[in-house]
């Protein structure tokens, strides 16, 4: 059994959770209202854990950090992850959560070891990242998907509470870059790795600061490409559409199947969806792929 360990100064809260369209919480966290983790409610990944995701990557000999994989599109990150032989970090600030998805994972025959991180706070990204190298030995692999969404304010640029406004850019925007600036030494010294990074179609839809959040993580892949690619770490990022989350029916409610509608695939999406693009990525098969956004999306968004 691999320790688990507290990085920095987490909270146990629930966290903010993430992807697919707004949320709230408070430091980016798994499902509501916390500081650093997981993603959007629900388990959205593999109930066997380890063995039974995707078969045609072999991540064997490789470590991975997923922050916000308490729950949510970051559980199933993890699980498949694992499932294709990495030794996987479970990082978010839902501890009860992330260490049930860690022991799903160990129980399931992989390696994993949970690490509660706030992404808003260098020193604790430092923490998560140290945690990985003494558990693990380096780091290959970071996905940045924590952020705060579940429990989000709804609120205008104009009016909300410039206080909330600066904690939500803290998880939502700069905790990303606070995770790889904490990892990418690591990953240069092993030769080399790939970073994914949640964005969303709010990027390009109306959505108030969580669209602002979610362009500006668009915005740091593209440039974060160019200052790693030397070091031989790849910088891309996956922009879920409408996705099947407890956090996403906390903050769509019934609007949730409004959206379907205008999607060219008339369904909601899954975490699993977005498995196989992060993985991809990761892969060797995206050896010269770098600075993009791939949508997984059902068709919301017409990018030419």
């Amino acid at each position: 059994m691999s320790r688990t360990r507290s990085a920095g100064g987490a909270a146990d809260g629930d966290g903010g959770a993430r992807e697919g369209g707004p949320g709230s919480g408070t430091r980016g966290g798994s499902g509501n209202g916390g500081r650093g983790g997981s993603g959007n409610g629900g388990r959205g990944g593999s109930e066997n854990g380890a063995r039974s995701g995707p078969g045609r990557h072999d991540f064997g000999g490789k470590v991975a950090i997923v922050t916000g994989a308490a729950q949510g599109i970051g559980e199933a990150y993890a699980r498949a992850l694992a499932a294709a032989g990495a030794a996987v970090v479970v990082a978010d600030v839902n501890a009860g959560g992330g260490e049930r998805v860690t022991a799903d994972i160990e129980a399931a025959g992989g390696r994993a070891a949970f690490a509660g991180t706030d992404v808003s706070d260098p020193d604790s990204a430092r923490a998560m990242a140290d945690l990985a190298v003494e558990q693990f030995g380096g780091i290959d692999f970071l996905v940045n998907n924590a952020a705060i969404y579940g429990t989000m304010k709804l609120d205008l640029l104009l009016t909300v509470d410039w206080a909330y406004y600066k904690n939500f850019m803290g998880v939502n925007m700069d905790g990303a870059l606070a995770c790889t600036r904490a990892c990418y030494r690591h990953m240069a010294g092993r030769g080399g790795g790939a970073i994914v990074n949640q964005s969303s179609t709010a990027a390009w839809l109306y959505s108030s600061f969580y669209g602002l959040a979610k362009a500006g993580i668009n915005g740091l892949t593209q440039q974060l490409a160019h200052e790693l690619g030397g070091m031989g770490i790849r910088v891309n990022a996956i922009a879920p559409g409408p996705t099947d989350t407890a956090a996403t029916r906390s903050v769509a409610g019934n609007a949730a199947g409004e959206l379907v509608k205008s999607l060219a695939l008339k369904r909601m999406g899954q975490p699993q969806d977005m498995v196989g693009a992060c993985l991809f990525l990761l892969s060797e098969e995206a050896s010269w792929v770098t600075g993009h956004v791939i949508n997984v999306d059902g068709g919301q968004v017409f990018r030419a």
